[in-house]
């Protein structure tokens, strides 16, 4: 049975490692740099946000950091292997084992339970039935889910549902959460609940990324990244709040 362990980590190897990474975008003879010189770590148990304006390549960022892309120059290295070389059937393992997303969208399937929806990266991994069930229950659980894991979507607040696509990223015991926009939908009080949620699992131990153009939201984190033009303004140093 595929468990989706996360490989061992060294103790001082940090969990993300960005060195002068850039991404290009190209359309004839039209070049736009979105991301430039980007050095940036995050060490393991870290609760980190990205935060910036509109095309200031925050979203461009989140997209390297998830292997959703690979950047046109430097290195990223997640937990000490540089996944900026790696062909694209290994960055869908990547993506599916050692990464857990959050979404503004919640991207929840409406016909399907909240259990199932949950499943859903096990499905992918190979996960037997019995043990993803388990394991979904148990992801649900931690959430403050447990009486809600036969209700759909649509049967669900909007904070909830969000708290669902939390469960999803544990399921498969990521190295990494990265949420992006995670509150964009939701209305103050549901903001609240799952910045608190975040809170918890960074106490837990969690290493989370946020990325988020609001400033209330980033400063939740325990370190602030601060993008404008593709290019970091400023780091945090750690524990500054």
């Amino acid at each position: 049975m595929t468990t989706g362990a996360s490989p061992a980590l060294p103790s001082d190897e940090p969990i993300l490692r960005l060195t002068d990474v850039g991404k290009t975008y190209r359309s004839g003879s039209l070049e736009v740099e979105a991301v430039r010189g980007v050095t940036l770590s995050v060490a393991e148990g870290e609760f980190v946000s990205i935060m910036g304006p509109s095309g200031s390549g925050k979203s461009t960022l989140m997209h390297i950091i998830g292997c959703l892309d690979i950047p046109t120059s430097g290195s990223y290295l997640l937990a000490g292997e540089d996944v900026s070389t790696m062909r694209e059937s290994q960055l869908a393992d990547v993506r599916n084992r050692r990464i857990g997303f959050v979404f503004q969208q919640f991207n929840l399937l409406a016909s399907m339970s909240a259990w199932r929806n949950v499943e859903l990266p096990l499905v992918y991994a190979g996960v037997q039935r019995a043990e993803r069930k388990r394991r979904a229950v148990e992801a649900l659980t931690k959430v403050g889910l447990a009486d809600r894991i036969e209700h759909r979507p649509g049967e669900l607040s909007g904070g909830q549902q969000q708290r669902v696509s939390v469960a999803r990223a544990l399921v498969t015991n990521p190295q990494l959460i990265l949420a992006d926009e995670p509150t964009g939908n939701l209305d103050s009080a549901s903001t609240a609940d799952v910045l608190d949620l975040l809170d918890e699992l960074h106490v837990q131990g969690r290493t989370i990324v946020l990325i988020t153009h609001e400033h209330d939201v980033a400063q939740r984190a325990s370190r602030e990244v601060h993008m404008r033009d593709g290019q970091i303004l400023d780091l945090d140093p750690v524990g500054a709040r």
